[in-house]
């Protein structure tokens, strides 16, 4: 068993849905075993850990937290299944995105950057580039309830000027091929609330029907253009749908409240104008969550990503290629606050959140050498 996919199982095993504490203390703690790094614990949870000092900084970025599991994923004792077939890793965490985490660490510790080299301080015959980039490492907690991490280490100062963020990107240009992502949507939720005045249903006129105003708010964002743009060559396209519609309280009582909730998947620099709405009389809007979309907005790292993403799958049949997420990531909270950004990762499209969720060891390592090769070559 390779060290990588020992450590992604170890890992993977600990339970972080409802506490990401356990998974923290791991990694923090592999991290000062196996690395001569500055490593920090931040109050909120996060691991963070630097090498290197005096240039531009690129980290490599993921989140120890996880979505609760099936109970197909967990023993009687609460602890996480990991199972090893056919090649893949299954269990909770394995593809969103524990594999990746570990594949990042190891590369952390691996990569010879700045002034060491697998966690070893040169020599003063062989003095460290005072230039030479400084090589982060962060894994945030919370990203599964809103970027709740990502958000705090900004707010606290982490401002890297890259970064590789280990989403899923594999399988999107050609199954199993692992691409590089230089853009993804985000998502706004929203609540659109119409009110009128109840009257009895049988004199509909004495009131105002608020379910009417809601179809009339519906119909209006059923007319929006979806925004779209282009990132590196990428086409990113939006979406917005109505999701729900909830109104009235008896047969006989014309309705007057009526709720009607908007799913809008968002592009860089663009959003729908959900705000028309509040044009109709009785009408009004209210965002509830806006998750930030993420554009790479430097083709020159973009291009340094792929090729290290290119020589980690010379051979195969079909070359990485920059694609598009419609997943929102904690990239779109870093590239929010000027940080350049891409998606690089093992989960493939349809693993993550599932009863089944896998993670393909061949890609996990593979993520390794894509990791690795960037920090060298960044």
């Amino acid at each position: 068993m390779s060290e990588l996919t020992e450590l992604t199982r170890e890992l993977v095993s600990i339970p972080s849905h409802e506490d990401e504490t356990e998974a923290g203390d791991f990694v923090e703690n592999w991290l000062r075993e196996e690395t001569d790094a500055d490593v920090t614990r931040d109050p909120t949870g996060n691991v963070l850990a630097r090498r290197g000092s005096g240039g531009e900084s690129l980290a490599l970025v993921g989140h120890h937290d996880v979505v609760p599991p099936a109970d197909s994923q967990t023993t009687a004792d609460g602890a996480y299944t990991v199972e090893e077939r056919d090649g893949r890793l299954y269990g909770r965490g394995t593809a969103d995105m524990k594999g990746s985490v570990a594949a990042a660490m190891l590369a952390f510790r691996d990569a010879a950057v700045g002034d060491t080299v697998s966690g070893r301080t040169q020599s003063d015959d062989d003095p460290a580039d005072e230039s030479a980039p400084e090589l982060v490492f962060a894994s945030f907690v919370g990203e599964e309830q809103g970027g709740i991490g990502a958000r705090a280490a900004i707010e606290d100062g982490f401002t890297p000027d890259y970064a590789v963020v280990g989403e899923g990107s594999t399988g999107y240009s050609a199954p199993g091929v692992t691409d590089v992502a230089v853009a993804h949507k985000g998502r706004r939720g929203s609540t659109v609330t119409a009110r009128g005045a109840a009257a009895h249903a049988s004199e509909p006129e004495s009131g105002e029907n608020a379910v009417y105003r809601a179809c009339d708010a519906v119909d209006a964002i059923r007319d929006l253009e979806f925004p779209a743009v282009e990132v590196l060559g990428e086409a990113v396209r939006g979406s917005v749908a109505v999701t729900g519609i909830d109104g009235g309280s008896a047969w006989n009582v014309v309705p007057e409240e009526c709720e009607v909730t908007v799913d809008e998947r968002t592009v860089p620099g663009e959003r729908a104008p959900l705000e028309r709405v509040e044009e109709i009389e009785g009408v009004e809007w209210t965002v509830d969550q806006d998750l930030p979309p993420m554009r790479c907005d430097d083709a020159d790292f973009a291009e340094t990503v792929l090729t290290s993403a290119r020589e980690a799958q010379e051979g195969r049949d079909r070359a990485p290629e920059l694609v598009s997420k419609p997943h929102a990531t904690d990239a779109g909270w870093l590239a929010e606050t000027g940080t350049t950004c891409v998606v690089c990762g093992a989960a493939e499209p349809g693993e993550a959140h599932t009863d089944t969720e896998s993670a393909s060891v061949e890609v996990l390592e593979r993520c390794y050498e894509i990791y690795r090769g960037v920090a060298e070559s960044f």
